[in-house]
């Protein structure tokens, strides 16, 4: 900051217009510092990751990022700010800041020059890895369709074998693949159930087996904090580095039983799926005049609907996948529709007061939730709100 008076010295005795423009040129010159600053800033993080990088830290640091975000509170309420509105800000800048460092991270493979093949590499998400592999430095080989003549030579010498194609092919795939894998590859897949694919790979393969379920999908701009769910198979030391590679990108691995996974599955993805399918499904019956509700729709009704959209501008085929995955996935969502018909009750009665019983009983079922939802469905609201 400058030592020059400010432009509101004197203002009194001139013209309201000129001291009003010379206030911008100082707001604008403010501007331009803390741009400035910004950039100054993620230089530091840049020679930052590289000490990282060297010494194998991780990039996401919790208690440090949080230590900062509460003393520039602190700072805040001393300069009479809303301490709300800068831990905003920095929590935009620290994600940046930390984005950044991931995608130098990824230039840095833990086992730079391994071998890698993609099977089902020329789907979106094989494509997604390949990049991510590729610039980490990996050697990259792609296994798809048409390519099975040349399956002996593309698995030779690998270190490493991804399975990335659709669930009902998974389990077939991978007995064609087993034969042509060295002892020592890690077989690997990225498929959203886990019990079937693993159960293939350790009867396919008899070296190290990894299963993995990437909780985000290839539009995904960066794997911060990305949630990756890893199902032990055989020789988890083996398979260790292929863990630290997405630790380095960023992720988060969390380590679970294939069966717990496709239980927790049922419910994350194959339920909410399938409930956003059938609210879509109900409006396209009812030929209801999208457009029209939208116009005087309020923020989380908007926000809802965006989630049904989202839902049918993307691929029928992975859905249905996921959807129909398991005979368990298919039973929980028969239990699920039967619900429906035992809350039908209600509308039959018009029955305000046993409606609210059950009203009071589920938010009681729910319990704390219900406030960290709140608070968290407010904050997207704003979000919507200040975007559009």
């Amino acid at each position: 900051m400058n030592d020059e008076p400010s432009a509101v010295a004197g203002a009194g005795e001139r013209d309201p217009v000129s001291v009003l423009d010379a206030l911008r040129r100082e707001i604008d010159a403010i501007d331009e510092q803390i741009v400035d600053l910004l950039g100054r800033r993620q230089a530091m993080t840049q020679s930052a990751v590289a000490i990282k990088t060297a010494a194998g830290l991780p990039v996401y640091h919790p208690a440090r990022e949080e230590n900062l975000i509460s003393q520039r509170r602190d700072q805040a309420r001393r300069a009479g700010l809303d301490p709300q509105h800068v831990e905003e800000l920095y929590r935009c800048i620290i994600r940046q800041s930390r984005m950044q460092q991931t995608v130098h991270a990824a230039q840095a493979g833990v086992r730079p020059g391994a071998r890698v093949l993609l099977v089902g590499g020329r789907g979106q998400m094989g494509q997604y890895f390949a990049r991510w592999l590729g610039e980490a430095g990996y050697e990259v080989r792609v296994l798809d369709v048409d390519d099975w003549p040349e399956a002996p030579s593309l698995c030779a010498g690998i270190d490493l074998a991804i399975v990335g194609v659709p669930i009902r092919r998974t389990p077939e795939v991978i007995a064609e693949l087993g034969p042509h894998l060295p002892p020592q590859c890690v077989l690997a897949d990225i498929t959203s159930v886990k019990s079937g694919p693993l159960a293939a790979m350790m009867a396919a393969h008899s070296g190290p087996v990894l299963g993995l379920h990437p909780l985000f999908g290839p539009s995904t701009s960066s794997m911060d904090q990305q949630i990756v769910v890893a199902t032990p198979g055989r020789n988890p030391e083996a398979c260790r580095w292929v863990v630290d590679q997405l630790t380095g990108w960023g992720n988060i691995v969390m380590t679970i039983s294939a069966s717990e996974h496709d239980e927790i599955m049922d419910l994350v993805q194959g339920l909410r799926h399938f409930a956003t399918f059938t609210l879509g499904r109900f409006l396209a019956l009812r030929q209801v005049n999208l457009g029209r509700t939208l116009e005087f729709s309020s923020p989380i009704y908007r926000l809802e609907m965006g989630m049904v959209g989202r839902l049918f501008a993307q691929d029928p085929a992975l859905y249905a996948g996921i959807i129909l995955a398991s005979p368990e996935r298919r039973a929980l969502l028969r239990e699920y529709v039967q619900s429906l018909t035992g809350a039908q009750a209600v509308l039959d009665t018009g029955d305000g007061e046993a409606f609210c019983r059950e009203f009071r009983r589920i938010a009681q079922w729910f319990g704390p939730f219900c406030e960290q939802a709140m608070r968290e469905s407010t904050f997207l609201i704003d979000k919507l709100v200040e975007r559009f």
